[in-house]
């Protein structure tokens, strides 16, 4: 099949589409940088007054769970499950929103600085 945009000067792609695509490029690289740099982040979730506490990554994966020794009730486990539950929503809850406020600020308006990207970011 032949071009339809016939032969281009200098081989450019038309209507500045050469521009859009090198923006996407670099928008991709600074996504893969922010993403890097959310391994090395740590969010922290807790409940129960701090007697639960859940230490994650940027990327939302739980490191660590700390719990006080008084909140361990062997007559009331429920209590236990529903504060380290509660802690790690927290901790995930805060890494996402972190990961998606830090790539959103690298992509160029239209293409996910706005929200952009079909939901990718």
């Amino acid at each position: 099949m032949a071009n339809p945009f016939g032969k281009m000067p200098g081989g450019k792609m038309p209507g500045g589409l050469g521009d859009l695509m090198k923006q996407a490029q670099k928008a991709m690289e600074e996504a893969s940088r922010v993403e890097a740099e959310l391994d090395e982040v740590r969010v922290e979730g807790q409940s129960g007054g701090g007697l639960v506490k859940v230490t994650a990554t940027g990327k939302a994966e739980v490191l660590t769970i700390k719990i006080a020794k008084e909140v361990v009730d062997p007559e009331d486990v429920e209590a236990l499950e529903d504060l380290v539950t509660l802690a790690v929503r927290e901790a995930v809850d805060k890494a996402n929103t972190m990961r998606e406020e830090r790539l959103k600020s690298v992509m160029p308006a239209g293409m996910g600085g706005g929200g952009g990207l079909g939901g990718l970011f």
